[in-house]
């Protein structure tokens, strides 16, 4: 425990520990292919980043949250759907409506049908795939 007192007054004096998300990245191979879908798509808002090099586009996702998408990959590599990034709506039928409009393919976590999976609290979830096959869950988490 005596080790332990200098990192714990570190951590509150000197506030060391993550205060929140700021930004997630995605690396992909067609930035304007990618960005048109998370503005399109995910419905994300676009906003100033600092590079201005043609190859960065970031969008706002909360608060003060961000995802960067850079561009620069040389390939689409395959992307396991356990490494995801997954965002809340209001419905994940209706969203799902928009999915089917926009021609997107998405389904539960086998992938197998386009019926939202229940998770064993309630919180329905689908599952799809960027233009560079990162893996997007959307679910009606309310917290």
């Amino acid at each position: 425990m005596k080790k332990l007192l200098p990192v714990i007054f570190c951590l509150i004096v000197f506030n060391l520990h993550a205060q929140h998300l700021n930004h997630m990245t995605v690396y992909v191979v067609d930035l304007a292919r990618s960005s048109a879908f998370y503005k399109d798509v995910m419905g994300f808002e676009i906003i100033e980043e600092p590079f201005h090099d043609g190859r960065h586009t970031w969008f706002k996702i909360g608060e003060h949250n961000e995802l960067h998408v850079v561009s620069g990959a040389k390939e689409i590599i395959p992307h396991d759907i356990n490494i995801h990034m997954a965002f809340s709506v209001l419905s994940v039928e209706d969203f799902a409506k928009h999915l089917d409009s926009m021609n997107i393919k998405y389904g539960d976590w086998s992938q197998k049908n386009k019926t939202p999976q229940v998770r064993p609290d309630g919180i329905k979830q689908i599952y799809f795939q960027d233009p560079d096959g990162y893996w997007i869950e959307v679910n009606d988490d309310k917290f």
